[in-house]
């Protein structure tokens, strides 16, 4: 069975003040996939049926189930009649370290933290980022936001998904991943990251929607310093980044963004970004 397309193009029809017609839309796809971990299944999220091996390697590192993808044996991507199941088999005994985490959990693509046994986990300690020496120019953000829309090939298509990207300093966006829900396009982009060897603490993740507490929490557990927006944080997203030491941007757009926490390692002074 071959994995569902990243899209649908259906019929449909356009209503305007000045009259209407027939249109065709490409509506991105959205299905049930089962994150099982040795034979087990810890999560069920309804996302994008794309890059899954990345979903799964930043899902497992984010969540605090692996520490490095290192320790998976073997993944398997397998298509089934209600969705896709991403097989992971992981390394030693980090198998038995999965019952005290164990979600049972069914999400819709706006919420990450859905099914979660306890509110401990839903406040779990984060840790304290270390200092990278990382500096990002204004100049970096505000490229990054005018050349977003390129690496976004489904957003292009459907208008209907997130995307999660890395950019570094004087070189712009080098990896983008895409999804219906945010949190899932920045699992999938953690993963990216952690199977290419990056580090994201050498750079910053620029994000195309609000910035909730689940993100935060994902961003620095990976080690990453600065986290951007296009959309505002919640009030607790922003408490989350100042106890961790993030930098937290917002409201960024073409022409600025907003700072809140750790501005210092933003330099503020903006260059010609034609």
């Amino acid at each position: 069975m071959q994995r569902p397309p990243l899209y649908t193009s259906v019929p449909g029809r356009a209503v305007r003040p000045e009259g209407g017609g027939a249109i065709h839309r490409a509506l991105p796809a959205e299905v049930a996939v089962a994150l099982v971990f040795d034979g087990s299944t810890q999560a069920v999220m309804m996302a994008t049926p794309g890059d899954i091996r990345d979903f799964v390697t930043g899902f497992a590192l984010s969540e605090g189930i692996i520490a490095s993808p290192d320790e998976i044996e073997s993944f398997e991507e397998v298509a089934q009649p209600g969705g896709i199941e991403a097989r992971v088999w992981l390394r030693g005994d980090r198998g038995a370290d999965l019952t005290a985490r164990r979600r049972a959990m069914t999400g819709p693509v706006g919420c990450g933290l859905c099914g979660i046994d306890s509110l401990a986990e839903a406040n779990r300690p984060l840790p304290v980022l270390p200092e990278t020496g990382l500096r990002l120019s204004a100049s970096d953000i505000l490229r990054a936001g005018a050349d977003l829309r390129q690496h976004q090939p489904l957003h292009a298509r459907t208008r209907a998904t997130h995307a999660a990207a890395f950019l570094r300093p004087n070189e712009g966006i080098v990896l983008l991943r895409e999804d219906v829900g945010r949190h899932n396009a920045l699992d999938k982009l953690l993963g990216a990251l952690a199977l290419a060897g990056t580090d994201p603490g050498t750079g910053a993740i620029y994000m195309t929607s609000r910035l909730s507490m689940e993100l935060v929490q994902k961003a620095a557990i990976a080690g990453c310093p600065v986290l951007i927006a296009v959309s505002a944080p919640t009030a607790h997203a922003l408490q989350l980044a100042e106890a961790t030491g993030m930098t937290l941007a917002a409201f960024a757009r073409e022409d600025g963004f907003d700072l809140y926490s750790r501005p210092d390692r933003i330099l503020t002074e903006v260059s010609d970004v034609a």
